[in-house]
């Protein structure tokens, strides 16, 4: 009976040791599998929250400037050209002979036109816009306005359809101007947008060029990877970091909410 006993003990402790390892071997091939799934699926996974693209355009315009955005207007006038034949009169018939009067040929006087100057974008620069007419005095003050919210429908801004509804899958895109309405120049400066993206993105510019007073900049900014939803906001604030010095600080700031359609 002993024997019998200890028989059967043995048969037991074998097959709990085959089932443990069984197990075991079978948690080790689990979580091999696992971890090929995991690196073929994880980076697709990290793919799709990549940072969301982001365009800029924008067009500069001056505080002199009229109907157009470039005006050329000549330097100098001339009232008379350089060796332009003159006129004669003849005096009245008295019954003597006509003596003719000859004016006498003046030199041509060259009347001065108006200066004009011209700003070309250049990106990352600095230059300023001079303006004779303007007395610099006090502090310049940046603000910014958000004209319209909307959507690309291709690559070109002249694509640009405002609403406050955008469809799925298209590039979403705000247009909004930021003009100096202080009295002094400005030194250059930067904005940032904070645009609702799968990643929550913030898109900080480079450096922008100086504004004279009343000189101001239209932007159009357009993104993608944009995250479905009501009430998404698109917030834009010029001088961020406050490097600039205002007149007044409470204007740097405008924001809009728009409803982002999902599948």
């Amino acid at each position: 009976m002993d024997i019998q006993k200890n028989t059967s003990a043995n048969v037991g402790q074998k097959t709990f040791k085959s089932m443990a390892f069984l197990g075991f071997s079978v948690a080790v091939i689990a979580g091999i599998i696992l971890a090929i799934y995991a690196g073929q699926f994880v980076p697709k996974a990290v793919e799709g929250l990549d940072v969301a693209s982001v365009s800029l355009s924008q067009l500069f315009s001056s505080s002199n400037d009229t109907a157009s955005h470039l005006s050329v207007v000549s330097n100098a006038t001339s009232t008379l050209k350089s060796g332009q034949a003159t006129s004669t009169q003849k005096s009245k018939n008295t019954g003597t002979h006509n003596t003719p009067v000859i004016k006498h040929r003046t030199k041509p006087v060259q009347k001065q036109g108006i200066r004009t100057s011209s700003k070309y974008k250049i990106p990352n620069g600095s230059g300023t816009h001079s303006s004779s007419n303007t007395i610099l005095h006090g502090l310049p003050n940046l603000t910014v306005h958000i004209i319209a919210t909307g959507y690309l429908t291709s690559t070109s801004t002249k694509s640009f359809v405002a609403t406050s509804t955008i469809p799925h899958g298209v590039r979403v895109a705000v247009k909004f101007s930021i003009k100096n309405t202080g009295s002094n120049i400005t030194t250059p400066w930067d904005f940032s947008a904070q645009i609702p993206t799968q990643t929550n993105y913030v898109f900080f510019s480079p450096k922008q060029q100086a504004l004279n007073p009343g000189d101001h900049i239209d932007y159009m900014l357009g993104f993608d990877q944009a995250t479905p939803g009501a009430s998404q906001h698109i917030t834009i604030t010029v001088d961020p970091k406050n490097n600039v010095a205002e007149s007044n600080e409470n204007d740097n700031i405008s924001s809009r909410s728009v409803t982002i359609l999902g599948q």
